[in-house]
């Protein structure tokens, strides 16, 4: 499926179709239709028979373009050239996505692969020769028509990708996994703060203390499994627990849920090391290595045999120890049999199919965590907990991770990758990891038994403040800006409630009309907020710190136009006009 070609110009010609706006559309190897859509959304039909290699071309004039968002993006957000923008997507590989924008955010291409999992190369980037943005797409036809769905020009990414989002949703054919109240509540994880040097006792210890601070969650990670205490998975495959960290891992699963938390543990089940004594009868089915996993193998889940080891290992362990669920780790790794013949997207569905049941079978409600790369439309059918990939003390790629991950989540609940931070620094910079990730749901990964008083006052303080502010933040429509510019900063607004989550310093539109309550929450280490307000108001100001200490309150007049507030960093700013 690969193109030899370096750059798109050196393709076959062919005729080009006016499809959306200035957007063009070529089809090589089967034919077309365009019908309209809900919403004004336009969908592209693209037929050929099956096992036909069929190529679709989109390209739409450069005008203002600085970036292209697509879910596997990370860091390259900006104008990349056609012969370096690649992408390889499956179900557990992204998604045939992507979002063309100007300087001021409004989208010029937004589109979205219906099918999530078709095994799709995705070339996109400037042609030097046409000076133009293109967009090919590279797949085998399968039985049915191939449909691509296209937003008109939007305001901005976040506009045209809740558009597109529900398109997807409207069509999906199995619906997102339910999310049970647990999973929107915050966790506490064990992988930063503990490392594989987990036991019982200790586990209990800190579930306790995370209960205090309002969370509903535990996640056991890697370090429970027998073998398991270096890095590195040349151990992976029996999935045993080590009897001298877990005596009995089902009993102290019940003594954390009668503290109050819900139970999930750690599992990458297409893991296959050869240290394990399942390497012996396994082997075969695990030919090509790891790529992300030093030490381990990778089982290929073409196979049946494979298929069914997976589910009945996840279902032993939940049913086994009383788990509420299971993480699920290295699933895209299964993408080193892309391009095998039979696709690994279809694989995996088979596979994921087969466990969503099963799993439904032994522990109604499960909840199981996924994360990115994985986090592609077509999961929300398999998992209800999307986790930002791992970024350890990383507050502004646990920001990006997060919001990018909103992008196409058609259902669940979005995680932040486990906070930790430096217990020696100031609670401000404590606080700036939690803050990051507002607008998801926090993972705690710090010892808690050796926070100072003033990070736990911080941490206490910031996730009743995450609790108050999750109707607009989590579950309202967010404006988070331009992806290039990695999401300054957060707008959302819910009935009269509006937040503003400043990442940088940048003067913050707020608009009073029908508003009761502005929040404004300062991330930057700037010791003042400006607001550029429309509409006017007579308000009660209120200024927290980062612990939560009221430094002022006053009561003042709002009138258009700029307003400063002096707000500490990792502070909060909060405008009551209601009286």
């Amino acid at each position: 499926m690969t193109t030899t070609a370096v750059t798109t110009a050196e393709r076959p010609a062919a005729p080009e179709t006016p499809l959306l706006d200035d957007v063009t559309v070529a089809v090589l190897g089967g034919g077309f239709a365009v019908r309209a859509l809900p919403g004004g959304l336009l969908a592209l039909d693209v037929q050929a028979r099956a096992g036909t290699a069929v190529e679709i071309r989109l390209a739409v004039p450069l005008r203002d373009a600085v970036g292209f968002w697509h879910p596997a993006c990370g860091w390259e957000r900006t104008l990349l050239p056609d012969w370096a923008g690649r992408v390889h997507t499956s179900l557990v590989n992204g998604a045939a996505v992507g979002c063309l924008y100007e300087t001021s955010g409004a989208t010029t291409l937004a589109f979205a692969a219906q099918d999530p999992v078709i095994e799709t190369e995705v070339v996109f980037g400037i042609s030097e020769a046409t000076r133009r943005f293109v967009v090919h797409l590279h797949l085998v036809a399968g039985g049915g028509p191939y449909t691509l769905a296209f937003a008109p020009r939007a305001v901005s990414v976040a506009t045209a990708l809740r558009a597109l989002r529900g398109h997807l949703a409207a069509t999906a054919t199995v619906a997102p996994l339910p999310t049970p109240a647990t999973g929107r509540v915050p966790v506490y994880s064990t992988w930063y703060s503990f490392g594989q040097d987990v036991r019982a006792d200790d586990v209990e210890a800190e579930a306790a203390r995370a209960a205090e601070l309002g969370c509903g969650l535990l996640i056991l990670d890697d370090g429970w499994v027998a073998g398991g205490s270096r890095r590195g998975y040349a151990w992976a495959g029996d999935w045993a627990v080590d009897g001298a960290k877990f005596p009995d891992l089902a009993a102290h699963v019940r003594r954390v849920k009668e503290i109050g938390l819900a139970y999930l543990v750690w599992v990458a089940p297409l893991l296959l090391g050869p240290d394990s004594a399942a390497w012996a009868g396994m082997r075969d089915l695990a030919p090509i290595a790891s790529p992300t996993a030093p030490g381990a193998w990778v089982l290929d889940p073409r196979r049946p045999e494979v298929r069914a080891h997976v589910v009945a290992l996840c279902t032993r362990l939940v049913a086994e120890h009383g788990l509420d669920g299971l993480k699920i780790d290295f699933l895209d790794d299964a993408q080193v049999y892309a391009g095998g013949g039979q696709d690994v997207g279809v694989a995996m569905t088979a596979l994921l199919d087969e466990l969503r049941d099963a799993l439904e079978a032994v522990r109604p409600g499960v909840m199981i965590e996924l994360r990115q790369p994985y986090l592609g439309h077509g999961m929300a059918a398999y998992g209800n907990l999307l986790r930002a990939s791992d970024c350890p003390a990383d507050a502004v790629a646990n920001r990006v991770r997060t919001l990018d991950a909103r992008m196409l989540a058609l259902g669940g609940a979005v995680h932040s990758d486990m906070l930790m931070w430096d217990l020696d620094g100031s609670p401000e910079w404590a606080a700036r990891q939690l803050l990051s990730v507002l607008a998801a749901v926090p993972q705690l990964s710090s010892r808690l038994d050796r926070l100072r008083d003033d990070h736990r006052a911080a941490l206490a303080f910031w996730l009743r403040t995450w609790s108050r502010l999750r109707p607009v933040l989590v579950d309202g429509e967010v404006e988070p800006g331009r992806p290039d510019e990695l999401y300054p900063m957060v707008r959302a607004r819910s009935g009269g409630h509006e937040v503003v989550v400043l990442y940088a310093e940048r003067v913050a539109p707020v608009d009073l009309t029908g508003a009761r309550l502005v929040e404004v929450v300062n991330v930057t280490p700037a010791r003042r907020v400006v607001l550029d307000v429309t509409g006017s108001a007579v308000a009660v100001a209120e200024v927290r710190d980062a612990t939560g200490a009221l430094l002022e309150t006053r009561q003042l007049p709002l009138q258009p136009g700029p307003h400063s507030f002096a707000v500490p960093p990792s502070g909060l700013l909060s405008l009551d006009l209601r009286k």
